[in-house]
């Protein structure tokens, strides 16, 4: 069944339709805006399969190079392996949408998102979770939705509904916030040291376009039958809970009570097989359902007592764990730090590169570069447990972004430090947040390596617990368990003055405005605290950089003189990096730079640009080699590509007979051009320099 709808949305034309492209999809749709086009399909197994532990859902958002009309870059020339953009846009679908599937349905579900046309106007990423969600809710796939995403920017204090790129470019903030009719369920962003009001506020705004796009989806889906699948229900064996009860009754507290991670997962492990060999003999097959119990005691146990005021480490809602912090840890690194938060412990090393050290990107955007880099690691031995490891995970790249969001907005502009910046985060321990542990060690390794930062930046991540009766704690600086239990993981990172980077999943409806203030407030004391900390160590960035960083300068020349510089086929710059050992790099705007480890070779290439490209003027005074002599006068090498013309006459203020009676080639002198006509011609005077 073929349907469509248009409405007005962020002052562009917004279309959805179905029944037209991928119709063997379980339920598929295509959302256009302007002429950004996704085409959307969500597929499942059949059948009924046995729970994993985890919902298989699968969300594959691709960028299509077609769509704007592009041929990939490399070898194969075509898209290959997803780029660190589509991996985020992925996770910035698959989070909201997968809380939202039936209990009891574990069947291997996938969805996938392509952008099949990109107007380079209108943002495509935004779209993917209105068009998974519209596909999901016309499939039979048993989805409790609909929701949908909506980017919020703020350019002169005027807030916008899904900025243009163009707009983007002049906005403080970039909030991507997903949700439902009711609430808002993701938020996702970054911001320039934005307040916490004024992100509330744009949380407020977002969540209007979200309603809008719901009912958009509401009134297509009313004109059509959607029969969901059955999802059967697993029988719960009372006998078996009743004798789980019985054994366990007065055991569960004090397996909650503070002790370190190690040994609360010793305990409950512990607790948990002791419990299922007492129950084999008469339930032989059901230590899966005995183990998923227990927890599930364990967790309410917990929660209530963390809604009381103490919690799993036995901590107050506010207190931070324990901060240990320490700077140049690595000898021939150009900067390091180690920041360590209770079990949480990151290393992180900063490098200093050219402009040749930039990443390039090629997109169906064009290319691009990318001058910061950060890297994230995430270790099996940091959790205590041996993996092997392939791939870089979805999660390390999703946890990276955050922390490189975090700390983008207080470097130095290219112009004001002329460096590409690389920083890899090191996870050793993990135990509740370590993306915000990788934040607050790039900011202390930053400031280790000399990079003139404008602000140390920090982050905490909170969490909330909440019964039915709306009795709530919102907790700063969660545990590994707490995020496990609990109903929000809210990160937030900024400075002193105001929020760089946020990111929120909520697991429950109707979270409230006056709840979430509230969390934002509390996370500003956690990173203002965790902030106090890290001066102690080290409160602003070094005086010099450190002896193994390369040394750059900066210079500029005329844009008309760029090709005469770099010479045929590059001749002219290359022997001037080979001669000096330098790296040489010159924008279209005539801006150049120069890399190198040796500072003196650094000023030597500099001069002689500023030589070489030397526009000269009536007046100026310089000091010039003599490389031809005729009768008539002296001609003098006054850069490396000009010459000017001493004439006979100009060399002294009385009658010179010969030119070499004054003059040898290869003399250095003094002149001073006074006059340059309009081919170019320099005429250049040695007597004007001289006192009368």
């Amino acid at each position: 069944m073929k349907l469509k709808k248009e409405i007005e949305f962020g002052g562009r034309k917004l279309i959805l339709e179905t029944g037209h492209l991928a119709k063997q999809a379980s339920g598929s749709c295509v959302v256009t805006y302007g002429e950004t086009m996704l085409l959307v399909a969500a597929t499942s197994s059949k059948g009924n399969e046995e729970d994993r532990g985890f919902f298989p859902l699968s969300v594959e958002y691709r960028e299509k190079y077609y769509a704007s009309g592009k041929i990939p870059g490399g070898f194969f020339k075509r898209e290959a392996r997803p780029t660190e953009k589509e991996i985020l846009s992925s996770r910035l679908t698959d989070r909201p949408l997968r809380p939202l599937f039936a209990d009891g349905f574990n069947n291997e579900t996938r969805l996938d998102i392509n952008v099949i046309s990109y107007d380079e106007v209108n943002e495509p990423d935004v779209f993917a979770a209105l068009g998974a969600s519209f596909a999901l809710s016309l499939s039979d796939i048993p989805f409790n939705g609909p929701i949908a995403s909506v980017r919020v920017g703020r350019v002169n204090d005027e807030l916008i509904m899904n900025p243009t790129k163009e707009q983007m470019l002049e906005s403080d903030y970039d909030l991507v916030l997903s949700g439902s009719k009711e609430s808002i369920v993701m938020v996702e962003g970054k911001c320039e040291f934005v307040s916490e009001d004024d992100v509330l506020m744009a949380i407020q705004y977002g969540h209007e376009g979200i309603k809008e796009l719901v009912q958009l989806q509401e009134d297509l889906l009313s004109e059509m039958k959607v029969v969901k699948r059955d999802v059967p229900l697993k029988e719960v064996n009372e006998d078996l809970n009743k004798s789980i009860d019985k054994l366990v009754e007065g055991k569960i507290s004090s397996l909650n009570d503070p002790k370190d991670k190690h040994s609360r997962y010793s305990d409950v492990d512990n607790f948990i097989s002791s419990t299922v060999d007492a129950l084999t003999e008469e339930y032989p097959d059901s230590q899966s359902e005995i183990k998923k119990y227990i927890d599930g005691l364990v967790a309410l146990d917990l929660r209530e007592k963390t809604l009381n005021g103490k919690r799993a480490d036995g901590r107050d809602l506010i207190t931070v764990r324990d901060i240990n912090i320490d700077t140049s840890v690595l000898p021939r690194s150009h900067g390091s730090a180690t920041f360590t938060r209770g079990e949480t412990q990151a290393l992180i090393a900063a490098t200093l590169g050219g402009k040749r050290d930039e990443q390039m990107i090629d997109s169906i955007e064009g290319l691009s570069y990318k001058r910061v880099m950060l890297h994230y690691n995430f270790p099996s031995f940091c959790v205590g447990e041996a993996r092997g490891k392939f791939s870089l995970s979805r999660r390390e790249v999703g946890h990276g972004n955050l922390a490189e969001r975090s700390i983008l907005p207080t470097l130095p502009s290219f112009e004001d430090f002329p460096y590409t910046i690389r920083l890899v985060s090191e996870i050793l321990e993990s135990n509740g947040s370590s993306s915000m542990a990788s934040v607050c060690g790039s900011s202390l390794a930053l400031m280790d390596a000399g990079v003139p930062i404008k602000n140390p930046i920090a982050g905490v991540a909170m969490g909330l617990i909440m019964d039915d009766n709306g009795k709530y704690a919102i907790l700063t600086d969660i545990l590994g368990t707490e995020d496990h239990i609990g109903d929000m993981d809210f990160k937030v990172a900024g400075s002193m003055d105001g929020i760089t980077a946020i990111q929120m999943d909520i697991k429950v409806d109707g979270l409230s405005s006056d709840i979430l203030r509230e969390a934002l407030h509390q996370a500003k004391d956690g990173r203002v605290h965790i902030l106090n900390e890290m001066n102690k160590s080290i409160d602003k960035h070094r005086d010099s950089l450190s002896v193994h960083a390369p040394k750059i300068g900066q210079t500029s020349m005329p844009t008309d003189m760029i090709g005469a510089f770099i010479g045929p086929g590059g001749k002219n710059i290359k022997g001037l990096a080979e001669e000096y050992e330098v790296e040489i790099n010159v924008e279209e705007d005539g801006s150049a730079t120069v890399l190198g480890l040796d500072q003196n070779n650094i000023n030597s290439v500099l001069d002689y640009i500023k030589r070489m490209t030397y526009v000269p003027k009536t007046g100026d005074i310089l000091n010039g080699e003599v490389v031809r002599i005729l009768d008539f006068g002296a001609f003098v090498k006054i850069s490396p590509t000009k010459d000017g013309l001493v004439h006979i006459s100009e060399i002294k203020k009385e009658r010179v007979n010969k030119v070499t009676d004054c003059l040898n080639i290869g003399d250095k002198i003094d002149v001073k051009i006074i006059k340059v006509d309009d081919s170019g011609k320099i005429s250049l005077s040695m007597k004007a320099l001289l006192k009368d």
